[in-house]
């Protein structure tokens, strides 16, 4: 191995662990971002949360989950099911 390809080897080491660092940070952040927009749904009437796909009872159920698990994901996801249910009985009932 060459001085200059050891160096240059030697020199992105350091980068890994500080990149973890800065993901792991980024993911924190992210989170809490996420969870103060989550409390936020809170402070919306039932008629707020149906227009968006969501009941107060899928609010519940996500204040349980771990603080570094994205609450918006699993809500997201509720208000879309409900979405597709919606529009498949629009289609039947035509």
């Amino acid at each position: 191995m060459t001085t200059t390809s050891h160096a240059a080897e030697a020199m992105h080491r350091p980068a890994r662990p500080v990149a973890r660092v800065v993901n792991a940070f980024c993911a924190l952040l992210t989170a809490w971002k996420n969870r103060r927009d989550f409390y936020r749904l809170g402070e919306m009437s039932d008629t707020e949360l149906a227009d968006i796909g969501l009941r107060r009872s899928d609010l519940s159920v996500v204040v349980d989950l771990p603080f570094v698990r994205d609450p918006t994901i699993y809500l997201g996801s509720v208000a879309e099911a409900r979405r597709r249910e919606s529009e498949a009985s629009a289609r039947l009932a035509s």
